[in-house]
């Protein structure tokens, strides 16, 4: 992916409401020509349908086309239901501005693969949205956003859900 130049900008996207907010903010305010704009999914859990997924589990899915992100066949191979908002959002993206869109898919812990997935990729940039959590509920289950912000190398932007 770097031999072209673009930057690689990550968007931790779940399909929520506040990931769809983080999506757009992306492409309206970082997103530019020629840079790879790549949508990092983390599942909860491995379906081992096939042979395959089981290296995927540690390593996360190919880089997925987003031709391919749309096509809901090839999308329950690796257990993801992109809503119709964000493939929307995405294919308005690629459209608009020379960027190229891809998936990339992990399974386990958000905090732990939004993480990884920064290193690996690796990201210039990552956007990510916050849900906005009140107190006990975060400190009950971690606040994603916080935990990337204070362990990943890369410039992160968290989007906050209501403004």
């Amino acid at each position: 992916m770097a031999e072209s130049g673009g930057r690689r900008i990550g968007v931790a996207v779940d399909f929520s409401d506040c990931s769809k907010k983080a999506l757009s903010w992306a492409f309206d305010n970082v997103v530019r020509d020629g840079d790879h704009l790549i949508l990092i999914t983390v599942c909860h859990e491995m379906h081992y349908e096939e042979g395959e997924m089981q290296l995927w589990e540690t390593v996360g899915s190919p880089l997925i086309p987003l031709s391919e992100v749309s096509d809901a066949a090839v999308m329950k191979k690796y257990g993801v239901k992109p809503d119709a908002e964000t493939l929307d959002i995405a294919n308005t993206a690629a459209r608009k501005k020379a960027v190229t869109v891809v998936m990339k898919i992990y399974w386990g812990d958000p905090r732990e693969k939004i993480c990884e997935a920064v290193e690996h990729i690796p990201l210039s940039s990552l956007v990510i949205g916050n849900r906005g959590l009140g107190g006990l509920k975060r400190m009950i289950m971690g606040s994603v956003s916080n935990h990337v912000v204070n362990n990943v190398a890369c410039p992160v932007t968290v989007v906050k859900a209501h403004t």
